[in-house]
């Protein structure tokens, strides 16, 4: 720990510099910043997991039983039990989160094995690891359950709850409407400006997208006059190229959106997640005559 001018600075640890110096390797690498946020999150609570628990800060302390245990330790404590108050910045007073100890899927467990074999084998790339622990660490077996549709009637009745009269209400509507009516992510939906419209041709060009491969999604006129009528709606309340900004005109987030999305949906009586609209999409696409080859090259 260092003083400088009444500031105290905490120094980081061997294991937290070299997490640092990935993540700036990702930014350079152009990752989107759902990857890098995803990285950073689950990485950090492995090596608070390591501190606490074992009382190791080296990278070259750490053995393939470390990561097994965590692994354990994530199954059985379930969510956010590693982090106190003192040991990260980040993540303050999980016990207060509505999802504090419950129990973690096997999809996310897996999503923190591949983020910890990536870290360690870019260390190993770097020549900082003779011996990588991941070497014989392999992801858990997953039962992933079918989730459920929304009808049409659900999703009518979903679209009346939102509060037309707010700019967030009206905003969180047009985006829903979007992502059933072409399938986008949430993420793209969310990154887009409102150049990105091409009203002529009744087509958006996506350039925020999961492989960074831009690709072109198509609306309908009905979804065409929607956007005309939003976009005057919220050009006369926030100066922004931003599609969908918050109140404020920055960057709606996912996390944000998906929260008011699903308080929506409690009052309709749905359980309601951005990805099963974007599966409507393409379930509705499909009993429309729709082709999967087309279907599965437009939507990627």
């Amino acid at each position: 720990m260092e003083k400088e001018m009444g500031i105290i600075h905490m120094k980081l640890s061997e294991l937290e510099f070299y997490l640092e110096d990935f993540l700036a390797y990702c930014q350079n690498k152009n990752l989107s910043r759902k990857t890098i946020s995803s990285y950073e999150q689950s990485l950090k609570l492995f090596i608070v997991y390591l501190k606490k628990e074992h009382d190791i800060d080296k990278v070259k302390e750490v053995r393939t039983g470390h990561i097994r245990q965590y692994i354990n330790y994530v199954q059985d404590r379930g969510k956010y039990t590693v982090v106190s108050r003192e040991s990260t910045k980040n993540i303050n007073f999980p016990e207060n989160r509505t999802d504090f100890k419950k129990q973690v899927s096997s999809i996310t467990i897996n999503n923190y094995i591949r983020n910890i074999k990536v870290l360690f084998n870019w260390l190993r790339q770097e020549g900082e690891l003779q011996k990588n622990p991941v070497d014989n660490i392999s992801q858990i077996k997953t039962v992933r359950r079918q989730k459920k549709g929304i009808s049409k009637e659900e999703f009518n009745n979903l679209i009346e709850y939102f509060d037309y009269t707010k700019f967030h209400g009206y905003r969180n509507k047009v985006v829903v409407l979007l992502l059933q009516v072409t399938g986008m992510r949430i993420g793209e939906c969310l990154e887009l400006e409102v150049d990105a419209i091409d009203f002529k041709n009744k087509m958006i060009l996506v350039t925020k997208t999961k492989g960074n491969k831009e690709r072109y999604v198509y609306f309908s006129n009905v979804m065409q006059r929607e956007l005309k009528q939003y976009l005057k709606f919220k050009d006369r309340y926030i100066d922004t190229q931003l599609l969908f900004p918050t109140t404020k005109g920055t960057n709606l987030t996912i996390q944000s959106f998906e929260k008011q999305l699903k308080d929506v949906g409690k009052k309709a009586g749905i359980d309601v997640h951005p990805h099963q609209i974007r599966n409507n999409f393409a379930r509705h696409y499909l009993l429309n005559g729709g082709d999967f080859y087309t279907l599965s090259h437009s939507w990627s």
